[in-house]
């Protein structure tokens, strides 16, 4: 079951990063809803490697097929099955980790729970997996932009530098100008600069993706356990290489009093508005109308290019040797992975609503 996301709008994915091909089968999306293979294809584009000199060199034109559920350009309402061929795979890049447990890679604990891992690329938890859900995200977005629904990410920090400006005074339309996705020109060059120091010392770094959710309406979100806030978390969290999550004022509204952080609210063009927003547009797990917006943290891509201590599955020690095509910096590609997830939860939930 842990391959299955959602309710109502229901992804089911499949297959291994060296596998013959991944794909993903979505039930529960309206008819009508007018999708065409080039749609979905411009959003795995923003995602597939090899895109800029600070990702991963693989090959992968993630050319995506539409198998069923689309007749003339518009949903069924049957299964929407999305196929992807994989098309550079590298395995002998793996064979020297067949027993070998990397630092911080899912290897070990893999191979505890299964027994019989796919070492190649690291097989189901490699995050080759993320294009199904981008697959997926765009379908969703698509149904959410005839809500009027607007959903933009961004990489607002590379290491430790942060760029904590206030995303209304942002251009969001220029996050995809530049090959690291940071609207702001000064920081985007501040952080392909780091990335590229990284991948020059053989090392990785980690980052921050923000989000904005826009025009959401009032009432998306479920009491208790389908929080708002709470299936964003889930969503952003089962992202690879995720180590946190916080919406609204955060962490930062643990250190206010609740005469700061409290949004007064205020009739404004005769709509219910709040003063402030620290609630990040949710309150009780509900959409209030607000905006929503929250950061996922990025730890540094665990595959690294230097040699590291580790044991093997007879329990020797070993020196694990960085081999393979890796990204030194995730987040680049990351941001559409995060902008999908939060489509298909808003859709899912959305659809719950409307029951």
């Amino acid at each position: 079951m842990s391959n299955i996301f959602g309710k109502v709008f229901k992804i089911s994915t499949y297959g291994e990063s060296h596998g013959k091909a991944i794909g993903v089968v979505i039930d529960g999306c309206p008819t009508g809803i007018e999708i065409n293979e080039k749609d979905i294809q411009s959003e795995l584009n923003r995602r597939k490697p090899g895109q800029s000199k600070i990702t991963t060199q693989r090959k992968e034109s993630d050319s995506v097929e539409v198998l069923s559920g689309v007749f003339n350009g518009k949903t069924t309402g049957s299964p929407i099955s999305l196929y992807i061929k994989n098309k550079d795979q590298k395995s002998s890049d793996y064979d020297h980790i067949t027993t070998v447990f990397r630092p911080s890679h899912a290897d070990y604990t893999y191979h505890k729970k299964y027994e019989n891992r796919d070492f190649r690329g690291g097989g189901r938890s490699s995050a080759r997996e993320t294009a199904n859900w981008v697959a997926a995200g765009a379908i969703a977005k698509k149904i959410l932009d005839d809500l009027g629904l607007e959903i933009n990410a961004y990489v607002s920090r590379v290491g430790k530098l942060e760029m904590n400006t206030h995303y209304k005074k942002l251009n969001l339309k220029n996050t995809e100008t530049n090959i690291v996705r940071c609207p702001d020109k000064n920081f985007a060059n501040k952080f392909i600069e780091i990335i590229d120091e990284a991948k020059k010392n053989r090392d990785t770094v980690g980052g921050v993706i923000s989000c904005i959710i826009s025009g959401c309406p009032v009432g998306i979100g479920e009491p208790i356990f389908g929080k708002l806030h709470a299936e964003l978390g889930k969503a952003m969290l089962s992202i690879n290489a995720v180590k946190g999550f916080e919406y609204g004022s955060g962490f930062k509204g643990s250190e206010m009093y609740g005469s700061e952080h409290n949004d007064q609210f205020e009739i404004k063009e005769d709509k219910i508005k709040t003063k402030s927003n620290h609630s990040g547009g949710i309150q009780g797990g509900i959409s209030n109308g607000e905006d929503i917006y929250f950061n996922v943290a990025f730890k540094p891509v665990s595959t690294i290019m230097k040699d590291q201590q580790s044991v093997d599955s007879e329990n020797k020690k070993v020196t694990v040797k960085g081999k393979g095509r890796h990204d030194p910096c995730v987040v680049p590609r990351a941001v559409p992975i995060v902008e999908a997830m939060a489509a298909n939860v808003l859709v899912d939930l959305y659809l719950q609503s409307k029951k």
